[in-house]
């Protein structure tokens, strides 16, 4: 009686964790509308301090929007310098100064073939608006706003052909923006304010980085998303876009080495000149746009002089390899754009392997059962010994149980005879443990990239696995899409989770226990898992199932190495079957 009342606690239990689970990530982490189209302008920002400052800078971004705009309709404008680099094709907007049309050609935008490029800066008012804007703010002088047109000494941006944007007050003052770009996702934009009237003049340089949080990823505890940066010495993965709306501006500590917003795979950033120093920082402009802002100090230009102001924009996919070549020139910790965590040192091996894999087998969900299968190889000797510790522990159980009732009333003395067997018998009840403690930092890390890395995005496996960083999108209760409905997220199992819940299923039955109340807890676990691991990317079910496959034949093979390991999981299981009988 007893037995079937837990039971039926455990059961509730699992159903509230299964309810629970799936309400608490719709909660927490909603997923992001669809990109809806851009708007023209920009939203007006008050007269609002920058993070951190103590003086309240001015950035002029433009008249209030008047409505949304399509995105055909905001790039149709003729005041368009076009780019056309080897990754990146897009254009800037004469008015403004403004870079607001970023596309990424080596990237598509959904799993299908013909769905394009994916849009990474949008212009103002767009649904996706997402754009960086170059000027300067002052006073005293006549400065370009964000409704300035400036001329342009060419028609395109190519990488071996820069341009220069520029535009004269009429009252001595002459600035320009040289725009350049290289072979990846880095432009760099060269501000110059040049003075040749009978005073001087002071101003101040900027750059923004704009975005609506609506087309952003989603923040998670495994992978930041939002707002960051390197401040100081250290990488700032800083507040999430609520945060920011709440709270207000932010600035991390120290001077900011870049700055920008990051979404899993893409990253918009700043990196200011390194021998200024800035006032940098983020804060909420209302509408849930968003500002990064890079403001220099003041600079006096006396007549006959012009001062100069260097900032790189990147605009780009989070490639690992390229982000650590940007590191190595020079931009201070670009590499940690990536959120590896703890275990970046292990990370980013694997990361490497799983590359060379790739790029040896052609298809990436095969690679993932190959790193799988190279990790658990290498894991090998670990686990072997595991097995021999157990199997030395089961050796020793029977004069353990005779100590534990002999002393049954005295538990210090009932301690040191069983510390005493152990020594005597050369048993290490800790040896079990540890490799299970080293593996775990190994499988966890493993994990991590294969949630971090871009390379994975749109990669097909085999048969309707069309996109390993997608859940499975086939669902059991709608007959793998024959029925007309879709499938609520909490149902939506697909073949991958119901394997991984049978594998499960299958290694605790490796491991038999005569508890009944552990027994039903194990018995019920593997199907609350199929439930929670469902909505997670392909890839990372393709990975656990690998996983518990590799294990269940780890295990058949290291039983048949220690007999009586065996012989004991035999016989619980005939007593499991007795007393279910």
């Amino acid at each position: 009686m007893d037995n079937q009342r837990n039971l039926l606690l455990a059961v509730v239990l699992c159903g509230v964790l299964i309810i629970g689970w799936d309400a608490a990530m719709n909660y927490f982490y909603p997923q992001p509308a669809e990109p809806i189209e851009a708007v023209e302008g920009s939203p007006t920002v008050a007269s609002a301090p920058v993070a951190g400052s103590s003086t309240a800078a001015t950035l002029d971004n433009g008249a209030a929007a008047q409505g949304p705009v399509e995105l055909s309709d905001a790039l149709a404008t003729p005041e368009r310098i076009r780019i056309d680099a080897p990754r990146v094709e897009g254009s800037i907007n004469l008015v403004g100064a403004r870079i607001d049309d970023i596309e990424l050609k080596d990237h598509r935008a959904t799993v299908d073939e013909d769905s394009g490029p994916v849009q990474m800066f949008a212009p103002q008012n767009t649904d996706a608006q997402y754009f960086a804007q170059f000027g300067w703010v002052g006073e005293g002088v006549s400065l370009p706003t964000s409704d300035t047109v400036w001329s342009a000494d060419g028609e395109t941006l190519t990488q071996g052909n820069p341009v220069t944007l520029s535009w004269d007050n009429g009252a001595g003052q002459q600035f320009r923006i040289r725009f350049s770009i290289d072979d990846n996702y880095m432009i760099t934009a060269e501000q110059t304010a040049a003075n040749t009237g009978g005073g001087p003049v002071v101003a101040r340089p900027f750059a923004t980085i704009t975005r609506t949080s609506e087309t952003a990823s989603t923040d998670t505890w495994i992978a930041h998303s939002g707002p960051m940066g390197v401040f100081g010495d250290s990488a700032d993965y800083g507040p999430d876009y609520d945060d920011l709306a709440d709270d207000g501006p932010y600035s991390g500590e120290g001077k900011a080495r870049w700055l920008g917003f990051s979404d899993i795979y893409f990253l918009g950033a700043l990196v200011p000149q390194a021998d200024a120093d800035p006032q940098t920082g983020f804060r909420p402009i209302g509408e849930n746009l968003f500002r990064a802002d890079v403001i220099y100090q003041p600079a006096t230009v006396a007549p006959g002089n012009e001062v100069s102001r260097t900032t790189q924009l990147f605009a780009g996919a989070k490639e690992s390899e390229i982000l650590d070549q940007y590191e190595d020139a020079g931009i201070d910790k670009f590499g940690l754009a990536i959120d590896w965590g703890w275990f970046r040192w292990f990370e980013k091996p694997l990361l490497w392997l799983l590359n060379q894999l790739f790029d040896l087998v052609g298809n990436f969900g095969v690679a993932i059962i190959l790193l799988t299968v190279i990790i658990r190889g290498l894991l090998f000797p670990i686990a072997q010994k595991q097995f021999g510790s157990m199997a030395a522990m089961k050796a020793v159980q029977p004069k353990m149980k005779a100590i534990q009732e002999k002393y049954k009333d005295d538990k210090q003395k009932q301690q040191q005879e069983i510390m005493a067997l152990y020594k005597e018998e050369k048993v290490n009840p800790l040896a079990g443990c540890l490799p299970l403690l080293i593996q775990i930092p190994i499988f966890f890390a493993l994990y991590k990239v294969l949630i971090l890395a871009i390379e994975m995005r749109h990669q097909p496996f085999a048969l309707w696995i069309e996109d390993l960083s997608a859940p499975d999108p086939a669902h059991i209760f709608n007959l793998f899409g024959l029925l007309p409905f879709e499938v609520p997220g909490l149902i939506a199992i697909g073949p991958l989770a119901v394997l991984l819940g049978v594998t499960m299923w299958l290694t605790f039955q490796m491991n038999p226990v005569t508890d009944p109340i552990q027994r039903q807890i194990f018995n019920i676990m593997p199907w609350v898992l199929m439930f929670i691991m469902a909505p997670f990317a392909a890839g990372l079910l393709l990975y656990w199932n690998t996983s518990n496959v590799l294990t269940l034949a780890q295990q058949r093979y290291l039983y048949s190495k220690h007999p009586q390991l065996k012989a004991q999981a035999d016989a619980e299981r005939a007593a499991k079957a007795k007393a279910e009988g």
